[in-house]
């Protein structure tokens, strides 16, 4: 994969299309949720009229069906704007389609004057002090999975249970074009459920159909890390909870609805 890839290209206004960069694990016609959220909440940020005094604080997407690798539409509207806060609409639907994704983002305007910070200190082994750790197995070769870098200090992909995984993206989000900090987090932040993965995806599946995405700090430096838990109750539904860092400490938290079932 060429350097200057990414996972879209731009087509035009609100218009995208996807590269094999998006490309999820389980089927090669359709994207991993990290890249579509994370085109999303730029989307939010650089919408005509943005205020720049504004910074998003929670984001929550409604994965409506699996997201199509090709060309795609973004519209944004307001839904709410005030003083101190706003409420921001995204759909993303492919060419002439019904949206697959939408979200909503609660803006929160930055202090004018700074206030007296209260951030828990960074309690992880920094990514360099641990190796890359292989994806699963995957039958093809370019997609998400070759697409970001990941380190775990705690579980693997291959191993049930909790796990702490660093994450780094290998491109950019648009091709040519400047990666974001919330661009970091928000590709990374749909990775929780299969960081945390209780159940073997031979047997089971266990789809998020949402992920919401709260932030108090927006993160520095490449690196996001999703230290992430998951529960599974006997009826079927889970959650996987994340707690998101940068090299600093704690940024905010991510959690994604789980639909399981046996294969």
């Amino acid at each position: 994969m060429d350097a200057e890839d990414g996972f879209y290209e731009r087509l035009g206004e609100g218009r995208f299309l996807a590269t094999e960069a998006t490309r999820g694990p389980w089927d090669p016609g359709s994207q991993h949720a990290g890249p579509p959220a994370a085109l999303l909440g730029r989307a939010v940020e650089e919408r005509s009229g943005a205020r720049a005094d504004m910074r998003i604080a929670r984001i929550t997407y409604e994965i409506l069906r699996p997201v199509p690798i090709g060309e795609l539409e973004v519209t944004t509207s307001v839904l709410r704007s005030g003083r101190g806060t706003e409420v921001v609409e995204a759909a993303l639907a492919p060419a002439g389609g019904a949206p697959v994704m939408v979200a909503r983002a609660l803006r929160i305007r930055v202090a004018e004057e700074p206030v007296p910070a209260v951030l828990p200190p960074a309690v992880l082994p920094p990514p360099g002090e641990v190796g890359v750790t292989p994806f699963f197995p995957v039958p093809w070769e370019t997609g998400y999975h070759s697409s970001v870098e990941a380190r775990f200090t705690e579980g693997a992909f291959v191993e049930p249970g909790p796990g702490t995984c660093w994450m780094r993206m290998r491109v950019p989000l648009v091709a040519g074009e400047e990666v974001r900090p919330l661009d970091r987090v928000l590709v990374a932040a749909d990775s929780g459920n299969g960081i945390s993965a209780v159940m073997d995806f031979g047997r089971f599946v266990f789809v998020n159909g949402d992920l919401t995405v709260h932030l108090h700090r927006h993160p520095v430096g490449e690196w996001v890390c999703v230290e992430a838990r998951t529960s599974v109750d006997a009826a079927g539904i889970g959650l996987a909870d994340s707690l998101l860092h940068d090299e600093k400490g704690p940024i905010g938290r991510g959690a994604q609805s789980l639909y399981v079932a046996g294969r």
